[in-house]
């Protein structure tokens, strides 16, 4: 990591991650009332971004010539939770009873993660690209998340399609950081950004951007999602 970068940086990036864990709870704890069973999940959390913090601690995201690349590690097993999450009635029944706009404030993390984003490309840990000041519109959802709420709240009715219409834009930005991301990191899917690669992301925190803030915010846009499509 740059020797220059300002300690605010991480220090905001680290601050998000630990707000979504802990709204996260608040929102096992509020629809499953159930203190064991929510910190049960928290610490299952919590051992994974452990887990991704020792791994790139000790370098081992850093090797990026190996096949398969290590980056899987990051994303792989989240992705297959949440496959899961979606194949089990009991976790679907759950995920039903989650408020929709609190769903939709998880998606304010966006802000701040896409200001850190602006600030390491600045320092030359990220390429301008995966910002707001190139092709990254990410922060749009963030910004927009509590009128998206105001409408759940006020006018569930109307707004209906208005609210799958913003989550699937969503997705859609969100699909856009996130091939950016993998096409200007270091390995065999770089296409991009080879002057100034997406380093960032293979070091400590910011591995905790693929590993548990992407996987985040794609479960509140499918969980939304699917609640409009089960509603029709």
């Amino acid at each position: 990591m740059s020797p220059h970068l300002p300690p605010f940086v991480p220090i905001v990036f680290g601050s998000t991650v630990f707000a979504i864990l802990g709204y996260f709870f608040s929102l096992v704890l509020g629809s499953r009332k159930n203190w064991i069973g929510s910190s049960l999940i928290l610490l299952a959390l919590a051992v994974w971004l452990l887990l991704q913090a020792v791994l790139s601690w000790s370098g081992f995201y850093l090797v990026t010539d190996s096949f398969p690349p290590r980056f899987f590690c990051m994303v792989v097993p989240p992705i297959l939770f949440l496959v899961l999450l979606f194949i089990f009635p009991s976790s679907r029944a759950w995920m039903d009873q989650i408020p929709g706009e609190n769903l939709l404030y998880l998606h304010l993390a966006r802000i701040p993660v896409e200001l850190v984003l602006y600030w390491l490309a600045m320092y030359g840990l990220v390429p301008v690209n995966m910002t707001f000041a190139g092709w990254n519109f990410d922060i749009l959802i963030g910004l927009t998340a509590p009128i998206a709420a105001y409408f759940i709240l006020n006018k569930p009715t109307s707004s209906k399609n208005w609210i799958l219409f913003w989550n699937l834009i969503g997705l859609l930005f969100l699909l856009n950081i996130v091939i950016l991301g993998i096409l200007s990191a270091p390995g065999p899917f770089q296409k991009l950004s080879f002057d100034i690669p997406n380093r960032a992301i293979l070091q400590f925190p910011y591995v905790w951007l693929p590993s548990f803030i992407v996987p985040s915010v794609l479960f509140a846009h499918f969980v939304s999602i699917r609640r409009r499509i089960v509603a029709e």
